[in-house]
């Protein structure tokens, strides 16, 4: 019995000990010592009913169980309380100095509430699960002031230059910044890369240090968990939008309407579209990518809350970017715009299965539909103005002709225009193929094969206004030929076909013949032996006899050659051939017809001048004098070079 006795002097002891500890805390220390208070006066009472049966065996073993029951039943009680006290003063103490231990002490404190919320038999469990929600509370607020200091310091915008190091090596600007026109030269390469995609490898930057993540994802689930998701997304929204958009100011990206883009030279234009292309690169494959990446991770396991806090972040930034290509899409359409387009079209092509991963989720539908949107404006724009095109060549009304008989502008333009098209042949396919109007490579040769004979229209016009009617077919053998050439050592040959070739090679020699019919039919005329006799019907026999010819009419002859060739030297000399193998070509042509004919005429009435008075007055040029003279036509030479 003293066993017994002594047993609950003892647990009256440490009950006693137990309230004058918890005296130091406030109201949970009331509400512990209310309910040792309860376990005091239940114990005393039982030492009461037991002195006058203290003899009897069977009470005491009951009253021994009931001792051992109300002990179990204190301890977990009593360990509660001690948890919620050493949870406070980690809360206290604030997270700045160990935010790990205070995540553990706001979990406790859950865990408290849970206790005692499923112990509500006990008295005091509503005031201990008041005092622990109010100090949850509190802990939460310090907690979402926390997290907002830690991602707004480290929520920084990114240099240029480590993104430029997140790029391959091929798509890295030169310089510390892509200057005007860089972004388009990397993409005037395009085609290449696509080519050898599979290859490229791509670096996502470090938005925010990975040590960091975690206890950003635990801070950020015990703010959702206390219903805290629209401050979360306020603070997160804030923070990480403001980084992206000063990292893209940082890289030069700015919002750009039509009507700023109406207003710019097209020199400033073209480099603004080659550095967005390079900036939406940029942007989608590095920078939202990264975006992304960091959201998942710090609000793992909330699907919707993280795909909606993404599209809270990039949402203005994407739109900033798109707008801009919009703008260019809707300005008024020329045809030197047209490769430009194409460049866009392709880069929207290219990032289209990074956009559809990146921004899948039902929050960044808007995104999506203007991404698509803006890509088919951009194939729309460029198909309109590949037509525009065919229809600017046929109606171009340039009135500087090129006096020499060159190749004009208009078909080097063209012809350039033509094979620089070709270096986006499977983007053009793919343009047609955007709004299925049959098969895209007969729509691409068609269209080819119409941009070439409204160019030859134009040049048969332009041909008119030459009063030498031989420089009208001198500069559409040149011109023709320039064409030829250009289409046989580009892919437009296969396009056009051998056929188109061959037909267009006939042209050019159809043209040369006339050249040398309307300037040289005349002069030839001169060496030829009809009207000598001075009868003038005569006809010489087969020894070359000169007899009844008339003197006369040999010198007026030589007078009327030397005039003439003088003449169509003069002039020829500052006539262009640019084509040396096609110059080569119409010269031997001329020697062939006039030297042997200049050569038969001299030996046979050479002597009915060289016997009389002043025969170099007549005979000036021997034939090896003409064959140097006529080296030297074609080469658009001034009259002044002439004359030295």
């Amino acid at each position: 019995m003293r066993g017994n006795t002594a047993a609950m002097e003892t647990l009256t002891e440490r009950a006693a000990l137990m309230r004058e500890s918890m005296q130091k805390t406030q109201s949970i220390t009331d509400n512990m010592v209310a309910i040792l208070g309860s376990f005091d006066r239940r114990l005393s009472a039982l030492e009461t009913a037991m002195r006058p049966t203290q003899a009897q065996f069977f009470p005491y073993l009951r009253a021994h169980e009931n001792i051992d029951k109300t002990l179990k039943t204190a301890e977990p009680i009593l360990a509660q309380f001690d948890l919620a006290r050493k949870a406070e003063a980690k809360i206290l103490r604030g997270p700045h100095e160990d935010l790990e231990s205070y995540l553990e002490a706001v979990d406790q404190l859950r865990s408290i509430i849970r206790f005692f919320g499923g112990n509500k038999g006990l008295k005091s469990s509503i005031g201990v699960i008041n005092q622990a929600n109010n100090l949850l509370n509190k802990a939460i607020f310090k907690l979402e002031e926390e997290f907002r200091q830690l991602l707004t310091s480290y929520s920084k915008p990114v240099e240029p230059d480590r993104l430029f190091d997140c790029l391959p090596n091929s798509m890295r600007p030169s310089t510390g910044s892509p200057g005007p026109g860089d972004g388009e030269a990397n993409l005037k390469k395009t085609e290449h890369q696509n080519k050898s995609m599979e290859t490229v490898v791509y670096n996502l930057p470090t938005l925010i240090p990975p040590r960091l993540l975690p206890l950003l994802h635990d801070m950020a689930m015990q703010m959702i968990q206390a219903g805290h998701q629209q401050q979360l997304s306020d603070i997160y929204r804030e923070a990480r939008s403001s980084a992206v958009e000063q990292t893209l100011r940082k890289l030069g990206v700015e919002r750009l309407g039509k009507e700023d883009v109406q207003k710019m030279p097209w020199e400033v234009l073209e480099a603004k579209i080659g550095n967005w292309i390079h900036f939406m690169r940029i942007s989608v494959k590095l920078l939202f990518a990264g975006e992304k990446k960091v959201c998942d991770e710090i609000f793992e396991g909330h699907d919707d809350l993280k795909d909606q806090y993404f599209a809270e972040v990039t949402g203005n930034s994407v739109s900033v970017l798109l707008s801009f290509g919009e703008a260019i899409a809707k300005s008024k359409r020329s045809p030197e715009k047209l490769f430009v387009l194409l460049d866009m079209y392709e880069i929207m092509r290219e990032l289209k299965p990074e956009m559809e991963i990146i921004f899948r989720s039902k929050f960044c539908g808007e995104m999506r539909e203007s991404s698509l949107v803006l890509t088919k404006r951009l194939a729309l724009t460029a198909q309109e103005t590949f037509g525009d095109f065919e229809e600017a060549v046929d109606k171009d009304a340039t009135k500087t002709a090129v006096l020499d008989g060159t190749v004009h502008p208009l078909t080097s333009y063209v012809i350039n225009y033509v094979k620089f098209l070709f270096d986006y042949h499977s983007t053009l396919l793919q343009l047609f193929k955007e709004f299925g109007n049959g098969d895209a490579e007969e729509q691409l040769a068609s269209i080819t094969t119409r941009i070439m004979q409204a160019l030859q229209s134009n040049l048969d016009g332009k041909s008119k206004q030459y009063k030498d009617p031989a420089l009208t077919q001198l500069f559409l053998m040149n011109n023709i030929h320039y064409i030829v050439r250009s289409v046989r050592r580009s892919e437009a040959k296969d396009l056009l076909g051998d056929d188109w070739v061959q037909i267009h090679r006939r042209v050019v020699q159809q043209h040369a013949n006339q050249y040398k019919r309307i300037a040289w039919s005349k002069i030839l005329q001169c060496l030829s032996v009809q009207g000598l006799q001075s009868g003038g019907s005569g006809s010489f026999g087969d020894n070359g006899s000169t007899a009844g010819v008339s003197r006369s009419n040999v010198k007026d002859r030589f007078k009327n050659f030397n005039f003439l060739f003088e003449e169509i030297h003069q002039r020829q000399s500052q006539w262009t051939v640019p084509d040396s193998e096609l110059r080569e070509s119409l010269r031997l042509a001329v020697a062939e017809v006039l030297l042997p004919a200049y050569r038969s005429f001299i030996r046979r009435f050479g002597p009915l001048i060289e016997g009389g008075r002043n025969p170099q007055k007549y005979i000036r040029y021997s034939p090896e004098d003409l064959e140097r003279m006529l080296a030297e036509f074609f080469e658009g030479k001034t009259w002044n070079e002439q004359k030295r």
